[in-house]
């Protein structure tokens, strides 16, 4: 796992995204990044989270921000999920973990007792010269995205 610091740049990556397209952190200079990792697509947590991010998307782009999410599902899946849900943002298809790895978001969790590793659901904000300004890991989500707004507010 790199070492994630408030105020300097985030690990690059590149994945391919469900529309086919390919997505690198680092051609996103100039624009503020919402990066949010999430365990799975078409499950009920993030269905709704992704749907609170493509709700709020008109706020996101007032303050020239970008969402991206990421998962370990396959483009295909992510494709499946953009269209049920009419998601207008990039999702990303880490199926060899690397990302969610370097970004410390591949965890062990438990449910119910049963012990198992997965995806945190965690957002990290990258601001337009590329560095990390805020991070929010365990995300519940209540309130994440009205936070989220917030801190672009103050960028």
């Amino acid at each position: 796992m790199s070492e994630l610091v408030i105020g300097r740049k985030p690990p690059d990556f590149t994945l391919p995204a469900g529309d086919g397209t390919t997505f690198r952190l680092r051609d996103q200079q100039g624009k503020k990044v919402v990066l949010y990792f999430y365990p799975q697509d078409q499950t009920p947590t993030c269905t709704q989270q992704a749907c609170e991010f493509r709700d709020a998307g008109a706020a996101f782009a007032e303050l020239g921000a970008i969402v991206v999410g990421i998962s370990p599902d396959d483009a295909k899946s992510h494709a499946k999920f953009a269209e049920k849900q009419r998601l207008a943002f990039p999702l990303l298809a880490d199926v060899d973990l690397k990302v969610c790895k370097k970004y410390g978001v591949w965890q062990l969790k438990k449910l119910y007792g049963r012990e198992y590793m997965g995806v945190e659901r965690s957002t990290f904000l990258i601001d337009e010269k590329g560095r990390l300004r805020k991070e929010w890991r365990k995300v519940r989500l209540k309130n994440h995205i009205e936070d989220i707004i917030q801190a672009l507010k103050m960028l």
